[in-house]
């Protein structure tokens, strides 16, 4: 069924409205994003499942695969792709390098090299409760027995889609987010994703742009239920991938008691919790809550590929107090165990056993210069973007930035903003493209600010010649259709609130300063092209 489903599909283009005209049972299914039907041959020594396994592949995964075969080195291969689309923090290896070959770690007993408790060894279950209870700032110790440990959160993603839903059944998650989620759900579990689709447009109830709310996450699960899908579950990534967005009490309290109401599971990812770099913005753990509307169906999952610039490390926990939901991932755990050694160096890693490492270290070393160069980064690469005159979202979680390029798609759909995408790889640079995110809008990409200053600077160049080259394109294609621009009727991006200058909790309508309005209309002049438009001669 579902490689029928693939081979009837069209061509993966179109625009917002495109999207979600189309019924919701073939939007929840969208390989499209992955694969390319058109080119797809079924191998006779592959099972149909295999054969989707086998073409699941897309721009993510394209661009992946052509970074590592030619991978940017200053000394051996300067032409090389800078890869700006794989969320990884390559800012502290000096720092875990150290940490990691200390005596402390090296440690070989019998028991590391044995069978563990498929759910891990108890002494690290009982390190990462006491390290999500004083990170998570929970109101009481957690537990050791209510933690599972496997080799990332890719495996939880998949285990938990396994045990919570039936094959055919989905997730409800809102767009756009961090793709890699469709794959984890979709190929062992057969378990599809329904989406709440987010968009720029600050509208309603909204005060950001792609804001999350309950009204959203109640059409789309409506939307599901008309057409006779089953929803079991709701994902919720804070802070949010790629948009860098973090949930404010309140609005946590409103996802969880909307999924209380609907008896939805609530898959929490909170794997970027220590990644937020800047003192205005503070993260609230759903562990951290006074009371969860729904504790035997709320499950939190996080690890330290993120937060401790490890993700050649595969390591990723989850607590919750189900235990049937815990018993039945343990199950998994068989497949996607973590081995011995590499448990007792993470144990090391997360221990407090006073000054000598880690909560001083963490806090007092790691943390503090980690959330420094994050900062540090950041700021050269929105800097840059000011000075083109880009649009973005303005964060302070994560690695990334969410960017607007819309401005330099002619037509505004999908297949222009693939386009741009190969352009940007044939320049030698990889970024992430809005539809591996399932964004509803073409032209949002995601890049990774989390690299060292050299390979900043060489890519951030790389892009702008990108952009600048498509920008003189497409002036040169309106000198040829004056008028075309004004006919379609498609808004600038510059029309919207698009560039924030940081996230705020909802306040009066008076609450931005001058200082954050001048520097919004001075990006708004930087990336209008309406002083070109509108020249004294065509006035006159």
């Amino acid at each position: 069924q579902a490689l029928s489903e693939i081979a009837g599909m069209g061509g993966g283009g179109g625009d917002l409205q495109e999207t979600r005209a189309r019924p919701l049972g073939e939007r929840r299914v969208d390989l499209q994003g992955f694969c390319n039907p058109s080119d797809f041959q079924r191998s006779p020594y592959l099972s149909a499942r295999g054969n989707i396994a086998n073409i699941f592949r897309g721009s993510t995964e394209e661009g992946y695969k052509a970074y590592h075969a030619d991978k940017y080195d200053e000394d051996k291969n300067p032409n090389g792709i800078i890869n700006f689309g794989t969320s990884e923090n390559k800012l502290c290896f000096d720092l875990m390098s150290k940490r990691l070959t200390q005596t402390d770690m090296n440690l070989m007993e019998p028991p590391l090299l044995q069978y563990p408790d498929w759910k891990g060894h108890m002494f690290l279950r009982e390190e990462v409760a006491r390290f999500l209870t004083y990170y998570c700032k929970a109101p009481a110790p957690l537990k050791a027995e209510n933690v599972i440990v496997l080799n990332g959160c890719g495996s939880l993603f998949s285990a938990l889609a396994t045990v919570l839903c039936d094959p055919g059944e989905a997730v409800l998650i809102a767009t756009p987010f961090y793709g890699g989620i469709t794959q984890s759900v979709f190929l062992y579990g057969n378990v599809k994703l329904v989406y709440a689709y987010l968009d720029s447009k600050i509208t309603g109830t909204s005060t950001r742009p792609f804001q999350l709310t309950v009204e959203k996450l109640e059409k789309a699960l409506q939307d599901a239920r008309a057409e006779g899908i089953t929803v079991r579950a709701l994902i919720l990534l804070n802070p949010q991938n790629p948009l860098g967005d973090i949930y404010s009490l309140s609005e946590l309290r409103d996802y969880l008691e909307f999924a209380k109401r609907h008896e939805l599971h609530v898959i929490v990812d909170e794997i970027y919790m220590l990644s937020v770099f800047d003192e205005s913005a503070t993260f609230h753990s759903v562990l951290g809550m006074d009371r969860l509307p729904d504790p035997q169906r709320t499950h939190v999952m996080w690890g330290i590929s993120k937060d401790f610039a490890v993700s050649g490390i595969r390591f990723g926990t989850l607590y919750t107090e189900n235990q049937d939901v815990a018993n039945a991932v343990a199950s998994l755990c068989y497949f996607h165990g973590v081995c011995g050694p590499v448990q007792h160096k993470v144990a090391q890693l997360l221990r407090d056993r006073g000054e000598s490492v880690a909560p001083y270290w963490i806090n007092q070393v790691y943390l503090r210069a980690n959330h420094a160069r994050l900062k540090a980064a950041h700021t050269y690469v929105t800097d840059e973007l000011k000075t083109l005159g880009v649009p973005f979202l303005n964060r302070n979680a994560g690695f990334f930035v969410w960017i607007d390029f819309r401005k330099y798609l002619k037509t505004g759909t999908f297949e222009e903003e693939l386009l741009l995408w190969k352009r940007f790889l044939d320049n030698k640079v990889l970024l992430s493209c809005g539809k591996a995110f399932e964004c509803s809008e073409p032209g949002w990409f995601r890049i990774i600010f989390a690299d060292k200053t050299h390979r900043l600077q060489l890519g951030m160049q790389r892009i702008r010649k990108v952009l600048e080259e498509r920008e003189q394109e497409i002036l040169a294609e309106e000198k040829e259709q004056p008028c075309q621009s004004d006919q379609d009727g498609k808004a600038d991006s510059t029309d919207e609130v698009i560039f924030v200058s940081r996230h705020q909790e909802p306040t009066s309508a008076g609450g931005s300063n001058l200082g954050d309005l001048i520097g919004l209309l001075q990006q708004q002049m930087r990336s209008s092209d309406w002083l070109q438009k509108n020249t004294a001669e065509q006035f006159a």
